[in-house]
């Protein structure tokens, strides 16, 4: 007896029209996949496909990069031509570039000249060229001169970035994909792989097809990725720095640490140790809800480990010590041996496609090229390369995005220029962002698309290429810089953000000044020139050759193997003057905003595998949106039940900052008293998040809050507010 189809029919590929393949990287998020869009013989992009041999994807992609050529076709939403109004309360009247562009420069200039220089800021992204960001960082820095200048991935991964300097004086993060390949142990803290970063996820299985090795995923949830662990440790939400205090203890008092690496490469150790006798298994499992025996387990698991790996995505970084969080990983795999070696890292996990990029050149916290500003060599280095006095530099870095923000209701925020980011839907407390950006003098915003919810407010709106419809390049979480040729022109009118940077530096005298080149690639040749004998150094790579070796890792210079460096810190010397990393002694304070009885219940937000940030372009892919098309939150069945509530309904979500009314998942993912929401929805998480701020890395904490839930009676009144709330 036979079973199934006598003739199968293969799976076709429908042919598509694909006449050329034109070579890029995917600009959604850090894992920086290789790929080719498809052009059908009128030139229109009709197809992507991952690149086969290129080492990060290895021709996978996920459901995003799939159908990213659909962004060339699917233009509700872009903006086509410059637009401008007296008032945010007034409609937009079409502009030329020069209109748009003389009005915006007159509207700087008089706002410095009124209340200073740093009066005017402006708020960048992770998600332009990193040739764009170095140009806007010379015309923020160097020309405009505000001091009040950041990026939207203080939102993200500030606190790796912190985490990095406090712990080995540099930012970078030291190990690569292949560590999978050698690892002997996985600790994943806060990163739900399968969702935030499927193709990162497919190398690791990749890897354990042919291999086992223990995986411990730290999440207060039973995340996709926590379900594949061997050990998952729902801890206690915002509790990471205690359990990783408490792992230390147990490796340094069972004689499991590498006391020869400690000895030779790291200082602090007294202090460290001094304070890890406060930790010990017992104390820390009354706060971080794990038990003792399950600490002490996983710590000789890792201590043992001939290789341990860590990483880690927002679970730690959102954090009010997101910033301790990642200096005590550091700690633990310091004091483990497990850096620079393979198979041995601290690898925090980017979210934005090109986060790499802006924290290397933007100059938002610096200057380029990982300089300080708080360096008088690095600031006259700069100025000379430039051609301007190094006088017109501050010597220390102006506020973070969530600090700029703020400051609008102070006053001393008068003006602002947001440059491919959408605060209206994410930052906390969207009543306030509300007030705060209709309070503003001059709003000028940049972006792809004209419907972004921050452009409620705005006076310009300068209409931007999207992704490859410029040329430049991406740094991936592996520091892997790869290349973006240009696919297609930009939609309508639209420009290049090179092109808008370096038509406004022309509008200012000091911008006459400095030499703004006009193509990426002439760009690309000053970061060579700026990075050439630094850790972050680009000398020895080309565009020919990213593309060629799909990828090239800095340090790259021409000594460097053809693909370039794939580990940091290899030779144990770290970026401190003394060569040696640091060993902090870390307390935990529990400032966490807890459930109580008016608020019983934590909430905590992620991503979801077919969006990206604030859906201004997935929410109008039709293949990506219809998947997740309105917010929803996952609850315990149990907890739905003593509530009333029911699988479909909808309910009302208030914390101490407002409200929102989401669709109602029962599953067995969240505890009974926490609940999940996915935070890429403009009229969901943010409008009730906490938002409290890390001392160290500004970043903040999305993760812990305290809401109450309730149930709606009139469902049908409940859907019409949520459709309404998603159009304010």
């Amino acid at each position: 007896m036979l079973f199934g189809r006598k003739h199968k029919n293969p799976i076709k590929i429908a042919d598509k029209g694909v006449v050329e393949w034109k070579y890029a990287t995917c600009g959604y998020c850090s894992t920086g996949c290789s790929i080719e869009v498809g052009l059908n013989d009128e030139g229109v992009p009709v197809a992507s496909r991952g690149v086969a041999d290129a080492d990060v994807n290895r021709g996978k992609l996920c459901v995003k990069g799939i159908f990213e050529h659909e962004l060339f076709r699917k233009t509700a939403g872009r903006g086509s031509v410059p637009l401008m109004r007296k008032s945010y309360e007034d409609e937009f009247d079409e502009a030329t570039w020069k209109q748009a562009l003389d009005h915006t420069a007159d509207e700087i200039k008089r706002i410095q000249e009124k209340y200073g220089c740093n009066s005017f800021s402006i708020i960048s992204t992770g998600q332009i060229m990193t040739e764009e960001f170095y140009t806007l960082g010379k015309l923020a820095r160097g020309v405009i001169g505000t001091n009040n200048y950041d990026g939207n991935t203080t939102l993200c991964m500030s606190s790796a970035v912190s985490g990095y300097k406090r712990s080995f004086g540099s930012d970078g993060p030291p190990g690569c994909y292949e560590d999978f390949d050698h690892t002997e142990c996985l600790l994943a803290f806060g990163s739900n792989l399968p969702e935030q970063h499927p193709i990162i996820y497919w190398r690791l299985m990749q890897t354990l097809e042919k291999r086992s090795f223990p995986i411990i995923v730290v999440d207060p949830r039973v995340t996709m990725f926590a379900q594949k662990a061997d050990i998952h440790l729902a801890i206690t939400p915002g509790t990471d720095l205690v359990l990783l205090n408490s792992l230390a203890h147990v490796i340094l008092d069972e004689g499991l640490a590498d006391d020869a690496y400690i000895q030779a490469h790291t200082e602090g150790y007294e202090e460290f140790s001094r304070l890890l006798k406060e930790y010990d298994p017992e104390s820390a499992s009354k706060t971080c809800g794990i038990d003792a025996e399950t600490i002490r387990k996983v710590a000789r698991m890792y201590a043992k480990a001939g290789a341990a790996m860590t990483i880690w995505t927002m679970g730690i970084n959102q954090s009010t010590h997101g910033s301790d969080g990642v200096c005590a990983i550091n700690n633990l795999n310091l004091i483990t041996g497990n850096i620079g070696k393979p198979g041995g890292s601290s690898l925090s996990i980017t979210g934005q496609c090109n986060a790499m990029g802006t924290r290397e050149w933007s100059s938002c916290s610096g200057l380029p090229g990982y300089r300080a500003l708080e360096s008088d060599e690095d600031r006259s280095e700069i100025a000379e390369f430039w051609g301007i006095d190094a006088e017109f530099f501050p010597n220390k870095r102006g506020m973070f995005m969530t600090d700029i923000l703020p400051a609008i209701e102070t006053g001393e925020i008068r003006g602002l220029w947001l440059i491919a980011t959408n605060p209206m839907t994410s930052m906390a407390n969207t009543d306030l962002m509300r007030k705060l950006l209709s309070s503003l003098e001059f709003l000028v915003v940049q972006d792809a698309y004209r419907d972004v919810e921050t452009n409620q407010y705005s006076h310009v709106y300068l209409p931007a290429a999207v992704w490859a419809e410029k040329e430049g390049c991406f740094t991936n979480t592996e520091r892997r810089v790869n290349l973006i040729r240009n696919v297609c022109k930009p939609h309508g009118d639209s420009k290049t953000d090179l092109d808008i940077f370096n038509e406004m530096a022309r509008r200012f005298e000091q911008g006459n000044k400095v030499n703004f080149p006009e193509t990426a690639e002439a760009v690309f040749d000053e970061l060579k020139q700026l990075s050439k004998g630094r850790m972050l150094d680009y000398s020895g790579m080309s565009y020919d050759k990213i593309e060629q070796n799909r990828g090239m890792q800095w340090p790259c210079n021409t000594e460097s193997a053809p693909g370039g460096s794939q580990r940091l810190y290899t030779d144990g010397v770290f970026q401190y003057p003394g060569g040696k990393a640091k060993l902090l002694a870390l307390p935990f304070f529990d400032d966490n905003e807890r459930p109580c009885e008016d608020y019983p219940f934590w909430l905590n937000s992620g991503r979801v595998v077919e969006h990206f940030h604030t859906r201004t372009r997935t929410g109008k892919v039709g293949n990506a949106n219809k998947f997740s098309p309105t917010p929803y939150m996952e609850i315990n069945p149990r907890a739905a039940e003593n509530l009333g509530i029911k699988h479909g309904s909808y309910a009302k979500l208030t914390s101490r900052r407002g409200d929102a009314i989401v669709m109602v998942q029962c599953t067995e993912r969240t505890a009974v008293d926490s609940v999940f929401i996915p935070f890429h929805y403009h009229e969901c998480v943010n409008r009730i998040s906490l938002g409290l701020l890390d001392p160290h890395s500004r970043q903040p904490a999305y993760k812990q809050c305290a809401v109450n839930i309730e149930l709606i009676e009139d469902q049908r009144a409940a859907a019409q507010a949520n459709v309404e709330a998603r159009s304010y």
